[in-house]
């Protein structure tokens, strides 16, 4: 996670009592907690849904115990090691992403989305192009050239001009027609222009990524949805008249074969070209309106019902048979939102709520920018880049203030640092370069400027970097103090078993020792003699070692058993009387260990038991010195007026 500066990443901790109607409820170690921060920790966990509701007395003092414990591993320092600032700087950066983006916009950038989603729009295009990062001369002369053809097409026929002159290089074949397209089918400023323009007219010219587009619409229409097909298919070739011929005869003596009632799927996977969906039984995706081709696309959904069959059809590709698999309408909104979104990340409009968002704060912040303190680096950079070593020398000289963001004041100094760490660009004006650095600049600052104000304009997401805060800071100093000091602590495990022995008392007897188990008898009577004569810990690592060899002539299981766990333990141990069968590869068992009627004999015959109860009495422990340590008041008037939801 991206480390953050530690008076950042705290920044919330300045958060105090002067807040207005928010008294102080306690002090922890002179600190104050305020009534707000209680409310909204016990609300949350007093929930409708807890299964383990406290009173409000029992619940004051677990939290107490809490804050106490926090207090602890800020006087240990935790709060101030590298892997705590990096971690909470993570959990923040998540954090304050909805707070920092225009939410009304990013909303109705969805329904905007589903909307379109409902209905197709038929469209044809004349492209030119125009790159963009293009030149102010190449983009004036691509201008004038749109421009030029939004005449023509007043008075000529759309689809011939698009033919003669579209730089779109399929316009020479389809004359510009691109066919039935829906939302995210094509870039958003060309998708938008199609919508907001009315069926049976022209759009005017629209910039996009690709250049100057003029769109025409034809028509519109309620969504088809989606539908999923499989097809077989014969590869033409432009030119190839032999080849050509041979795939019209192929796919004709299939289409026979189809209509005989021979297995679709299974030609499609003997005989279709289309190797990919082939091996599927030349099953496609689930497709929707503009993602085929059109000649593909209308003859899949004429198809009205499943398993119809499309005659060959012929595409740029080659000869198609058809079949209707499924169909499917489009989905609610709320079903819908999460791939909406996951959709609008890629795609242009993902920047809208931010730009909203930072123009808003433009304004709330008063922000200001003095031009003429920009427009000094246009003839700095002039036939330089931004890694020039003159440019960048020339640009640290700046000192001049270049703009404010709630009364406080950024240099070119700071715009030069910026433009050091931020000298990627694909513009090559320098006013086009420098333009778009200090925009980036300015978003990024007042961004920040934002993001340091979120504690104190949002007490929701106050109290959930406490909350964070707290809770990293409580899982360290709980592990050294209690979970890991108890695991590791061999002494103390052993010397709280024997204090508290009859705490682990079993109802029944346990068998603790070895169950052996070998391959034949001579391995059988090894064994036996390495148990006799080696000492208890020794004897797993002397039966390995001296009888298994490339082949394993002995198995052991080691345990604690009760009756019931192993059926050969139940018979020699406990001499069970029940007949056992013999593991056919390992007939030969013997068990070698001790009885224990009621009580284990140290701790590590129920060593997760112990760790449990000596974490407990070292918690109890813990708690009562930090209770010692460190002062503790409580308001008990205010806490009288504390709410429960």
């Amino acid at each position: 996670m991206r480390s953050v500066s530690f008076s950042i990443a705290l920044l919330f901790l300045g958060i105090t009592a002067t807040l207005a109607n928010d008294p102080v409820l306690m002090k922890i170690n002179g600190k104050p907690v305020l009534k707000s921060e209680f409310e909204y920790i016990y609300n949350k966990n007093n929930s409708n849904n807890s299964l383990d509701k406290k009173t409000l007395d029992e619940y004051v003092d677990l939290f107490v115990n809490f804050k106490l414990k926090v207090e602890e591993a800020k006087a240990q320092g935790l709060d101030t090691t590298k892997s705590f600032i990096n971690e909470l700087a993570g959990y923040r950066s998540q954090l304050t992403k909805p707070y920092l983006t225009d939410a009304k916009v990013d909303e109705s950038v969805l329904q905007e989305a589903y909307n379109r989603l409902k209905e197709d729009v038929e469209v044809s295009h004349i492209l030119i192009r125009v790159q963009q990062n293009a030149t102010p001369a190449d983009t004036l002369a691509a201008w004038k050239k749109i421009n030029a053809i939004a005449k023509r097409i007043e008075k000529e026929d759309f689809a011939k001009v698009a033919k003669e002159v579209s730089e779109d290089e399929s316009a020479k074949e389809n004359n510009g027609y691109i066919g039935w397209v829906s939302a995210f089918r094509t870039v958003y400023p060309f998708e938008t222009m199609a919508y907001n323009t009315k069926p049976g007219t022209i759009s005017k010219p629209v910039r996009t990524a690709f250049g100057y587009h003029i769109v025409k619409v034809q028509g519109r229409r309620e969504s088809q949805g989606e539908i999923l097909v499989a097809h077989i298919m014969r590869f033409t070739e432009q030119g190839n008249d032999e080849k050509n011929k041979s795939a019209k005869f192929k796919i004709d003596s299939i289409y026979d074969r189809v209509k005989a009632g021979d297995d679709f799927g299974k030609l499609a996977n003997d005989l279709s070209d289309d190797r990919g969906s082939a091996t599927k039984n030349g099953e496609l995706p689930w497709f929707g309106a503009g993602r085929m081709i059109p000649e593909f696309e209308n003859a899949a959904f004429a198809l009205k019902n499943k398993g119809d069959m499309s005659a060959p059809i012929q595409s740029a590709y080659g000869w198609h048979i058809i079949k209707l698999i499924d169909r499917k309408g489009i989905d609610t909104f709320e079903n819908m939102k999460e791939d909406l979104q996951s959709k609008v990340k890629r795609d242009e409009r993902a920047s809208l709520g931010l730009k909203s968002f930072v123009a808003k704060l433009k304004s709330d912040y008063k922000f200001t920018t003095n031009n003429e303190s920009v427009k000094e680096y246009y003839s700095l950079l002039d036939k330089k880049t931004l890694t020039d070593s003159i440019f960048q020398l020339e640009a640290a000289k700046l000192a001049k203030p270049i703009m404010t963001i709630a009364a406080k004041a950024f240099t070119q100094s700071d715009f030069t640092q910026f433009l050091k760490a931020n000298s990627y660009t694909d513009k090559t004006a320098a006013a086009d370069i420098i333009d778009e650095k200090y925009a980036a600049f300015a978003e990024k600052e007042i961004l920040a400027y934002e993001d340091s104000q979120l504690e104190k304009k949002y007490e929701d997401f106050r109290f959930l970097m406490q909350e964070y805060h707290d809770g990293i800071l409580l899982f360290e100093v709980s592990n050294n103090e209690v979970w890991e000091k108890a695991s590791k602590d061999t002494e103390g495990l052993a010397k709280y078993f024997n204090n508290n022995k009859a705490d682990y008392k079993w109802e029944k007897p346990h068998f603790k020792g070895r169950l052996i188990m070998c391959k034949d008898k001579e391995t059988f009577k090894a064994a036996k003699a390495i148990v006799k004569k080696s000492h208890n810990d020794s004897i797993d690592k002397y039966l390995r070692t001296r009888l298994n060899d490339s082949i394993q002539h002995v198995k052991i299981e080691k345990n604690i058993f009760v009756q019931g766990d192993n059926k050969q333990v139940d018979k020699l141990a406990f001499k069970s009387k029940a007949v056992v069968e013999a593991d056919k590869d390992y007939p030969f068992v013997f068990v070698s260990g001790k009885m224990l009627k009621t009580l284990p004999e140290d701790y590590t015959d129920v060593r997760g038991l112990v760790t449990a109860d000596y974490q407990e009495y070292l918690e109890k422990e813990w708690i009562a010195k930090l209770r010692t340590k460190f002062t503790v008041e409580i308001d008990k008037k205010i806490l009288e007026t504390v709410k429960k939801n």
